[in-house]
């Protein structure tokens, strides 16, 4: 009995070592000795990210650089890892595991308030510090991902700290970063994020923006830089809310920005107006190189903190599945669906943003209907809600007989439960984005989305069709009996 009690306790995880050693618990950590950081590593990495189940990668002994200077891929790329580094119950299913987060946001959401970070006077992030001349981001073994790559993206799980000059809201943010020399990178925030917003009001009152980056920390971290938190809300204070607990910081030797007291590399310094360099292009989530190349904000690397043998985290966008695809297909479908039942929409009984969309740009809502424009409003919703509004292209509301996670039933819905002239409706200018491969320059960022309804339509749905299979019910007493003809 003690031992299995033993067993089933979650591990603590404080920092990117514990979560290593929780992985490694798990049997889903690969240790990757002598790759190249030149194109093998991201190479290696899309290999890995199409199998299913995947392990997490820790790359060493990388060529060029010494040992125990690592880098970190494919963290959240498996059930058990998302659950662990979420705090879950371990054993969940891809089902099991959208179940248990249905929620969980709204209740992270409201409990982040008790949660802000705990500011400590040292740690582990302040075992080397380095400043001015000392500065050395070439130390790093800093990939470059995909062959037509503009430069060495050292900033790809990562997150970028700002805070709002009118108040203590602290943002971060996973906006890329691209490796320019030794002491000089360039921040990409595009317009609406949170980041950006920081960054023109800083601008507008100082001339300029602190900021910090993190480079390598607890995954949770990272996944709270790439959701939408709603606006106001802290990452650390979510976090937190995650955890049960605050997370512990240090301020800034050059900013005064709190970064994570046992985060493993940050850059300090600021971003100015008017210091740009070209940036990109970038192999991007949409599995294009759709953003091509531009201006970004210049960042001279005030400070550069980092532990001892340091460890970058990486998480390089690309065709799906990608680095992180699968953890935000989860968390998107969950905050979604939460989005919804807070705006008051009924008898929601699932939502799948599917990985193949990036996680963003197909959303399946499934709901039982109870009245007329009950699927309509759904859509509507689940389209502009601030977890879906970024680059959403379609929303496909169907009945409660069909698995949103399943394409196969899903577009069986479509063809056979829609009249396009009917059930198909389009919003125009809505929130678009840069690396839209479909957006043509130097044209505006708008883009469309279709709100597909594949529900039985609800003025005759007494007399549509009946499905021609057998009942869920007469499945389960064959399978007590003939189960057999089947086991593998």
């Amino acid at each position: 009995m003690a031992k299995s009690a033993k067993h089933s306790k979650k591990p603590e995880i404080g920092d990117l070592r514990d979560w290593l050693k929780a992985t490694k618990a798990l049997g889903e950590l690969q240790i990757v000795k002598g790759a190249d950081w030149n194109l093998e590593i991201g190479g290696i990495s899309q290999i890995n990210y199409r199998r299913r189940p995947n392990k997490a990668q820790l790359f060493d002994e990388i060529k060029g650089y010494p040992r125990g200077y690592r880098l970190l891929t494919a963290s959240m790329g498996s059930t058990r890892r998302m659950a662990m580094t979420f705090r879950l119950p371990s054993g969940l299913s891809d089902q099991g595991l959208v179940k248990e987060l249905r929620g969980k946001p709204l209740k992270w959401e409201t409990e982040s308030v008790k949660f802000p970070p705990h500011v400590v006077k040292s740690g582990a992030i302040l075992e080397e510090v380095y400043r001015g001349a000392d500065v050395n981001i070439l130390k790093f073994p800093t990939p470059i991902w995909h062959e037509k790559d503009g430069g060495r993206y050292i900033g790809t799980g990562c997150a970028v700290i700002t805070r709002d000059p009118d108040s203590d809201w602290v943002n971060s943010g996973a906006y890329r970063v691209m490796v320019l020399d030794e002491k000089r990178v360039t921040v990409n925030i595009e317009s609406g994020k949170h980041g950006r917003l920081h960054l023109e009001k800083w601008w507008a009152r100082e001339g300029r923006c602190p900021i910090a980056i993190c480079l390598g920390m607890d995954p949770l971290l990272f996944a709270m830089a790439g959701l939408e938190i709603p606006t106001g809300i802290g990452e650390y204070n979510y976090a937190g809310a995650i955890m049960g607990r605050p997370v512990d910081v240090v301020r800034g030797p050059a900013t005064g920005l709190p970064i994570p007291a046992g985060a493993e590399i940050v850059l300090e310094g600021w971003l100015y107006p008017d210091k740009q360099h070209k940036e990109g292009p970038y192999g991007e989530w949409t599995g294009y190189y759709s953003g091509g190349q531009r201006t970004a904000p210049l960042m001279e690397v005030e400070t550069l903190l980092h532990r001892h043998d340091p460890i970058l985290l990486g998480a390089p966008p690309g065709k799906p599945p990608c680095d992180y695809s699968y953890m935000r297909t989860v968390l998107k479908s969950s905050m979604i669906h939460d989005a919804l039942v807070k705006a008051g929409v009924a008898e929601i009984r699932g939502v799948w943003a599917h990985e193949c969309g990036g996680g963003r740009m197909l959303i399946v809502v499934s709901l039982k209907q109870r009245f007329c424009g009950h699927s309509r409003q759904a859509a509507a919703i689940a389209a502009q809600c601030q977890a879906a509004s970024y680059m959403n292209r379609y929303v496909i509301v169907v009945d409660e007989d069909i698995d949103p996670t399943n394409l196969e039933e899903v577009m069986w819905a479509v063809c056979t439960r829609t009249d396009p002239a009917t059930d198909i409706e389009v919003m125009k200018k809505t929130w678009g984005s840069k690396v839209d491969p479909m957006r043509r320059e130097p044209g505006p960022t708008f883009n469309s989305r279709a709100l597909i309804d594949a529900c039985r339509p609800f003025d005759w749905i007494n007399e549509f069709p009946a499905v021609a299979e057998a009942s869920p019910e007469f499945v389960r007493k064959l399978l007590d009996k003939w189960g057999h003809l089947f086991a593998e």
